[in-house]
């Protein structure tokens, strides 16, 4: 699977990732995009979207997207370290379209 993590969310989280292809907006040079236009380009290119923004729902129109999104509710590095292997098991089983929202 081919997944973008949000500039929010923790670089590190790639580590624990490693049987997907994981790329930072930051690194695509998409840092300044808003969230409107983040998720356009990322549907182009990705399967799943990693975010730590806990207003995307709200702030954007997600009715039939194609990518999934996994939205954590833990931005603090020290602590998502922890719970890792959970974050793993649900990209694991993301569907296409999904919005799943953990801790």
């Amino acid at each position: 699977m081919k997944i973008l993590l949000d500039n929010c969310t923790p670089g590190p989280l790639r580590k624990h990732l490693t049987e997907h292809t994981v790329i930072h907006a930051a690194k695509l040079g998409w840092a300044a995009l808003s969230n409107g236009d983040l998720l356009k380009a990322a549907e182009a290119e990705f399967d799943l979207f990693i975010t730590c923004d806990q207003n995307l729902r709200y702030q954007q129109n997600l009715t039939g997207r194609r990518i999934a999104i996994l939205e954590l509710r833990i931005q603090f590095w020290p602590e998502l370290e922890l719970l890792a292997d959970q974050v793993a098991s649900a990209v694991a089983e993301m569907q296409p379209g999904e919005y799943r929202i953990l801790f």
